[in-house]
Order: structure tokens, then sequence, then C-alpha cells
């Protein structure tokens, strides 16, 4: 079977990041998030982490062309290369998920996961954190910018048959049972 290359998506508060590492463990494959890509390739001293980590220290947005170039450099390493990765935090954009297309074909993704929780429950587990930078003001306006970025990716990957919605409520467990089976069956039998 060819190796895992799955994109990601939920909400802020939907559980990415503790589901993302669960299936990468479980599917050996290298669990590549954008926040720690982007500290690994500014720590390396690479190309486009030189470039990420000056926009950065401006407190600018990085770009999608720098963006683009960071996962390029971190999907070239031998893990992803040869277990397959996860993607967590990319692509934000349609313009990221075109160059993404570009930068695996032909053999392109196995599928883009979008872990469905409601607005009210993102909400409520955001709060709960008790992180400082979790004002209602800064959670409502994370939200939105999700909403406006992401509405449009989910059109463009069902447009290509890729997108695959897991309800997202339920134990950590219930959850992460959901979504194997998704990717198990976007994945075709072994």
């Amino acid at each position: 079977m060819s190796p895992l290359r799955l994109v990601l998506l939920g909400r802020q508060g939907a559980g990415k990041g503790t589901q993302g590492i669960r299936l990468a463990e479980h599917y050996g494959a290298a669990h590549v998030s954008t926040g720690d890509m982007l500290r690994a390739a500014v720590a390396e001293g690479t190309e486009f982490g030189r470039r990420a980590g000056e926009i950065m220290d401006r407190g600018d947005l990085v770009p999608d062309d720098v963006m683009v170039g960071v996962v390029q450099e971190r999907l070239a390493k031998d893990d992803a290369r040869t277990a397959g990765f996860l993607l967590d935090g990319f692509p934000r954009t349609v313009v990221q998920a075109e160059a993404l297309d570009d930068l695996l074909a032909p053999d392109g993704l196995t599928a883009v996961v979008n872990i469905d929780v409601p607005l009210d429950e993102v909400r409520a587990r955001m709060r709960s954190r008790g992180r400082a930078d979790d004002t209602d003001e800064a959670i409502e306006r994370r939200l939105s910018h999700y909403e406006e970025q992401t509405a449009p990716l989910i059109a463009y990957y069902e447009t290509g048959s890729l997108l695959v919605a897991v309800h997202g409520l339920g134990t950590m467990d219930e959850v992460f049972e959901r979504l194997v089976a998704a990717i198990d069956e976007a994945r075709g039998p072994s």
C-alpha cells in the first residue's frame, strides 16, 4: 500500500493536534504541523526557514510562497517520503492547496479529513483551555478567520472528491475510531 498522504482540517478546538499525533503514530506517518515545521525550518536555517523567520520576527503572517517552500522542504525529508505524512495546519488557503497538488503530482493526496465540531462546542473547548489569549474576542476572530479561509478550501477538496467529514463530538477514542475508519475507507483495500 502506498504511504499515507493526508491533510487534516478542523476548526480550532476540534482536536486536530491531539488526533493528528495519534493518527500519525497509528499509520507510522510523519505528523507535519505547520507551527512545528516553521520552527524547525527556522532552526535549521533553510532558505525558506530564514525567510519565514524574518517575516515572523516582524510579526507578519508568512505568505503563501514561503509557506509552500517550507512545506516542500519538509515533505522532501526521508520520513515523509517513505512513511507518508499527515499535514496539520496546511494548506490554509486554496492557493496553498493548489501548490500542494502541484508538489505532490502525480500521486496526490490520499484524503482530506475535516474534523467537524459545531461552533458552540469549539467555543466552549477554547474557553475551557484557560489560555490567556483565549478571550471571547480573540476566539471569535480566530474562528471567523478560519471560516473565511477554510470554506473555500473545503469546497475545493469536495470538488476533487478528496474531502471526508468526520463527526468530531464524543470521547477522544470515539473520534479516533471514526477517523481511522474514514481514512481506511479512503485508502481502499490493502
